[in-house]
């Protein structure tokens, strides 16, 4: 059996890049966007990241971890990502380009391990989790997650 294919989205967002650099990046957007998750970044090549919250247990767990590999503000950020306690990381690559009103981001998650059971979670993910950004950068708010 193959790796599984990269996944690839590409939406377009009424904001300068700095902006939808800023929804990615702040704790305050991302703790919108994943529910209360908090997270946990060093902002810098090799820098830790996680998004943290409270487990079944209610005590807290990271639901993602990885390392930073990239960070180009506002352009690039590429960073390792292992889902719950999931030993095989993928990589994933965040670009923004600014269009005349708009910008343009796509994110790529590839290298993906054979059998990652993470994938298909993480499939479905993509695009919720970028929905809500597009809205929350456009708008200041946005929709509850399943």
């Amino acid at each position: 059996m193959a790796n599984p294919a990269p996944l690839s989205y590409v939406i377009y967002i009424a904001a300068p890049p700095e902006k939808v650099w800023e929804g990615f990046v702040s704790k305050e957007s991302n703790r919108i966007i994943f529910a209360g998750a908090e997270l946990e970044a060093e902002w810098k090549a090799g820098g830790a990241m996680a998004w943290v919250g409270p487990g079944s247990d209610g005590k807290p767990m990271k639901y993602v971890h990885g390392e930073v590999l990239r960070f180009d503000p506002p352009k690039v950020l590429q960073y390792t990502f292992t889902m719950g306690q999931s030993a095989t990381p993928s990589r994933v690559t965040v670009e923004l380009v600014p269009e005349t009103e708009a910008t343009k981001v796509t994110v790529t998650h590839d290298q993906w391990a054979e059998g990652d059971s993470a994938y298909a979670a993480t499939a479905d993910g993509w695009a919720r989790i970028l929905s809500r950004l597009k809205t929350l950068i456009e708008t200041g708010k946005t929709f509850k997650p399943h």
